[in-house]
């Protein structure tokens, strides 16, 4: 069913139905924290809050808040059609590959220019990432990146069954 019954928001909350199609991308003063190996990846208060309709919150971190280094482009590259392609990024921590943990826009599209370069990174393959200190659990799905915190609510795309949306 399309759309979804909304789940209830609470004092503090929002839903992501609220969020625009296209999505809004919006520097944050908030602190995120990006953890692998059991090492901090990155660390910023100065991240871009992408929002899009139907979907968690995707914390994009300047590539000069992550640990010089660590960044190695994976293959493959995918397209959205409001931000352009993007490239992939594996992490080598301590001599191990994560492959796939990461991706960025280089080349933004006209109006997502303040993503050039930053760094997205998918919850699901990390040890840890937070913001402001709260833990982040994954949006579901292998393909999306969304960071769930207890300020949004969904339902969200990517659970069984959101396909079609």
């Amino acid at each position: 069913m399309y759309p979804p019954p909304r789940d209830p928001v609470g004092p503090g909350q929002e839903s992501v139905w609220d969020y625009p199609r296209p999505p809004s991308a919006d520097v944050t003063g908030r602190r995120v924290e990006v953890v692998l190996g059991g090492q901090v990846m990155a660390r910023t208060d100065r991240a871009v809050r992408v929002c899009e309709t139907s979907h968690p919150p995707v914390y994009y971190v300047p590539r000069d808040d992550v640990v010089p280094g660590v960044l190695e482009r994976a293959s493959g590259a995918s397209w959205c059609e409001f931000k352009g392609t993007a490239t992939y990024w594996d992490v080598v921590v301590d001599g191990v590959r994560h492959p796939g943990i990461a991706w960025s826009y280089e080349s933004p599209t006209a109006g997502y220019e303040q993503l050039r370069g930053a760094i997205a990174f998918y919850p699901s393959r990390l040890d840890r990432a937070t913001v402001d200190g709260e833990p982040v659990r994954a949006q579901a799905g292998d393909f999306y990146g969304g960071w769930i915190t207890d300020e949004v609510v969904g339902p969200f795309k990517g659970e069984p069954g959101t396909r079609g949306w």
